[in-house]
């Protein structure tokens, strides 16, 4: 009972307080002290509640004798939580899914005295007509994703990538390690891990990376407190090899919107802990986080810095041999890791790319004559990446785009920018463009 009042617990929180999913979860997963067991299936019911919401509503739609709309968001969230266990979780009996979300209809919605005998109908209705109901047929309904989002996103991937692009984003999530090697090797973390009780399996294109899964609160577990590890997907770890950061006491590399330190880490690992990695953001809380991440990891070379990346700080121009500018964006790239993203209004998002270029026109000033500054997002919108690197160009012309060095896996880029678009490269949706200053 544990896990599913705490993922309803998750998912109240999440429409009350438009917070993101990703991070209620593991703050109310460590508040309940939920084990590796209840926090995986809390995990899961979470994540795959709010992935396929609109796929939900339209079973819903069927076993209702009214209309989904004018159930209380309470009694909506437990009928979902039901239909998905009855639906989507083979080894959760169909009379656990029923009576555990009769329970917490008493619990949670005791001002509608009906609430619990309608979860109870409701549900036993879905178990007794589970594979008989009408499947949905529009992308919107099967994979839960607005329309008008769906129009956005396939004007950028095209109709080839689309559907496969969809399905990925509702894929479960991914746990992407990248191995410190000023620790350890691969070899030697894949054998702590074995005895950690952790599976693993190497990243397919991304050396130094590992997948992990059956985790449960990684934090927990000696080898992260070790540091011979930190989270970041392969497509943000690409992004700082595309730098070609060498290992040199001289080399300065800046990070300015480190959050939540990825790159940093990277940086400074490719840098063999000499050098100098200049870590920036403009939230102190954020740059805290980043600084007991350096610290666990051992990365020495790391000076963190609260800074709001459009503001000058002159005492770096033509200072660094790398800027990292990993700038806010849309995140329709990363919908499988925060799946409530979909359900935000595109509309909102309009002003991004003039924060984006202000950002990038800001921190260009900082690199030295021959260095290299990534311009990258985790988005999949135009105007939000290559819109921002043409509109860069057009008032930079000391800078060109430079050819990426990419895996084997990718075609040969000479454009100097790539795309990567889930369910087509094992990671999350990414955009990466490198641009020289000329010498």
């Amino acid at each position: 009972m544990g896990a599913r009042e705490t993922a309803l617990d998750v998912l109240i929180a999440c429409r009350k307080q438009a917070a993101w999913s990703n991070g209620v979860l593991k703050d109310y997963i460590e508040r309940d002290r939920l084990d590796r067991r209840d926090a995986a299936l809390c995990t899961r019911l979470c994540y795959g509640i709010l992935q396929n919401r609109g796929m939900l509503d339209f079973f819903l739609a069927q076993l209702l004798t009214g209309r989904v709309k004018d159930l209380h968001p309470v009694v909506r969230d437990i009928l979902h939580m039901g239909i998905y266990q009855i639906y989507e979780l083979d080894k959760v009996p169909d009379s656990a899914a029923v009576n555990d979300a009769v329970d917490l209809a008493k619990r949670y919605c005791r001002w509608q005295r009906g609430a619990p005998g309608l979860v109870n109908a409701v549900l036993r209705n879905a178990a007794r007509t589970k594979g008989t109901l009408a499947q949905p047929t529009t992308l919107e309904d099967r994979y839960s994703h607005p329309q008008a989002l769906i129009d956005l996103l396939e004007r950028y991937v095209g109709r080839e990538r689309l559907e496969p692009m969809l399905a990925a984003n509702n894929d479960t999530p991914q746990t992407v390690i990248q191995v410190n090697t000023l620790k350890t090797t691969v070899r030697d973390l894949e054998q702590i891990l074995d005895r950690e009780g952790v599976d693993h399996l190497p990243h397919s294109w991304m050396s130094d990376c590992l997948t992990l899964s059956g985790t449960g609160n990684l934090e927990k577990l000696p080898s992260f407190r070790d540091g011979l590890y930190y989270v970041q997907d392969a497509a943000s770890r690409l992004a700082v090899q595309c730098a070609k950061i060498c290992r040199d006491e001289r080399f300065r590399v800046l990070d300015c919107c480190a959050a939540p330190g990825g790159k940093t880490f990277a940086a400074a690992i490719a840098l063999g802990g000499v050098g100098k990695v200049r870590s920036a953001d403009i939230h102190r809380h954020k740059t805290t986080l980043i600084q007991r991440g350096a610290d666990r990891l051992g990365l020495e070379n790391v000076l963190v810095r609260e800074q709001d990346a459009t503001v000058e700080h002159p005492t770096w121009h033509d200072k660094m041999d790398v800027v990292l500018c990993d700038v806010p964006c849309s995140g329709y790239g990363i919908i499988r890791k925060k799946p409530d993203i979909r359900y935000k209004d595109p509309k909102d998002m309009a002003r991004l790319p003039d924060l984006q270029l202000k950002i990038l026109c800001q921190q260009a000033r900082y690199v030295k004559p021959g260095g290299t500054v990534i311009y990258s997002t985790c988005t999949l919108v135009r105007d939000e990446n290559e819109g921002v690197v043409e509109a860069f160009m057009k008032c930079h012309p000391n800078f060109y785009l430079e050819p990426l060095d990419l895996p084997p896996v990718f075609p040969r880029n000479t454009t100097g920018m790539v795309a990567l678009v889930p369910g087509q490269y094992d990671t999350d949706g990414f955009f990466i463009a490198r641009l020289r200053r000329k010498a």
